[in-house]
């Protein structure tokens, strides 16, 4: 009899209902997020986004397939989350007590500050007493408004307007085109907009340090939840987590105002010459031809004729041993350049090891395209040799010198994510034509 009773209570254990098992019965995970450049969007190449992809690591963790519920307003995440149509919500939701009396959140798995950001040029609030009588517009239901309400107690002539019709990202790109004054968003939005929009300035910060975190549903299972925990520790303390933020956001924390300017420019002025050499490549390759495009800016400033003191040439800078392999004549006629180029570095991403995957491969490839294939090696057994990853760029690039000195490695991901942006900008525009850059895309 004892044995019959431990049986059933323990096959009504077994039973009970558990997040964490319901989701890998049903293999998928389902995630809400909104649509942005720092949270998720979709480009030719398929989805994308910060919160996409950790999200999609962490399904990927589980064994599981991701689904995404992508809103339009950020303002509707948590109150669908509430309403039971995801498992999750990530979408950077920075940890608030208001925020936590609804939801759980993970300890956070990065940090920012609000900033106030103006125009270039324009009239630069100092503080916040200079905000006073300025126009002043953010997104409802956010915790700038929670901020600037709190501000309102010690100043009580600071006003402002809350929306609910336009996202964060469209009220940056409202203050850059001089439709509106003074906005306030997160650091890591302002720094990946900044890219696209150079005049954007930040004046001040308005708080200390916040943490962006996954909001979870309340109740008593915490099945899913302790994973989600257990595993963005594990993205910590593995790296994983510090390589996905580098690959979104080192880039757009290290341009420059003059460099953006002078490079949006060429874009709109000398990359049409050329941008039908980089698709050609890109077909006869496979490659992006916006990341071919990257690249030969980097190298060229898309300069045909470009001479090196160290005997690299044109517009891809090839040297003469490498165009030979190649079967490259003339460095200096374009065609020849821009197709061996893209040969080369489609050559180098088949010698990378197997053991190195994803993003890592191609930027291991493109690393070797500029210091050389050896000298890639040698950082790849300097980097195991001193306890670090070899399979893992983030871990590499740091004992590449020659590399860094050139600053390749900080350029090129900037200068292709703003082709990608502009790329798709066009595209929403005529729908699935390819992106032709003769007339303004910003």
């Amino acid at each position: 009899m004892l044995c019959v009773l431990l049986l059933l209570l323990t096959g009504c254990f077994l039973f009970e209902d558990n997040k964490l098992r319901a989701v890998k019965s049903a293999r998928e995970l389902v995630v809400l997020t909104s649509f942005g450049p720092t949270t998720y969007f979709e480009n030719p190449e398929g989805p994308a986004g910060f919160e996409y992809d950790l999200a999609k690591a962490f399904a990927d963790h589980l064994g599981v397939r991701l689904r995404v519920a992508a809103v339009r307003s950020f303002s509707e995440v948590l109150p669908r989350l509430l309403d039971g149509e995801a498992d999750f919500a990530a979408s950077g939701i920075t940890i608030t007590d208001a925020r936590r009396a609804m939801v759980r959140f993970t300890p956070p798995y990065q940090h920012v500050r609000q900033q106030v950001v103006y125009r270039r040029g324009a009239n630069r609030p100092a503080d916040v007493a200079a905000l006073i009588d300025r126009e002043i517009e953010v997104r409802a239901g956010t915790s700038y408004v929670d901020r600037l309400t709190e501000l309102k107690q010690e100043y009580p002539d600071l006003t402002w307007t809350e929306v609910d019709d336009r996202e964060t990202e469209d009220l940056l790109q409202a203050v850059w085109e001089g439709l509106l004054d003074v906005t306030v968003a997160d650091s890591n939005i302002v720094a990946v907009n900044q890219q696209y929009f150079p005049e954007l300035q930040v004046a001040f910060e308005l708080n200390d340090s916040e943490g962006l975190g996954w909001a979870f549903p309340p109740g008593p299972d915490n099945s899913l939840y302790d994973e989600a925990v257990s595993f963005l520790e594990s993205a910590r303390t593995s790296g994983e987590l510090a390589n996905l933020i580098e690959r979104y956001y080192g880039a757009a924390s290290r341009s420059g105002y003059v460099n953006m300017t002078v490079y949006q420019l060429r874009v709109q002025t000398r990359l049409p010459e050329y941008q039908s050499l980089f698709e050609a490549a890109a077909k006869l390759t496979g490659l992006d031809w916006r990341l071919l495009a990257a690249i030969g800016y980097q190298e060229s400033f898309w300069d045909p004729k470009a001479i090196s003191p160290t005997g690299v040439r044109g517009m891809m800078m090839l040297t003469e041993e490498t165009a030979k392999q190649l079967g490259v004549v003339n460095r200096l006629d374009a065609r020849q350049s821009v197709i061996g180029g893209a040969q080369y570095i489609a050559q180098l991403i088949e010698r990378i090891p197997a053991t190195v995957s994803g993003p890592d491969r191609l930027w291991m490839a493109l690393a070797a395209y500029n210091v050389g294939p050896y000298h890639l090696e040698d950082a790849r057994t300097i980097t195991q040799r001193q306890k670090g990853d070899p399979n893992k760029w983030l871990d590499v690039k740091d004992r590449l010198p020659l590399l860094s000195r050139t600053k390749w490695a900080k350029a090129v991901p900037y200068y292709y994510d703003v082709l990608v942006k502009l790329d798709e900008e066009e595209r929403a525009r005529r729908g699935t034509e390819a992106l032709k850059l003769n007339a303004p895309a910003l």
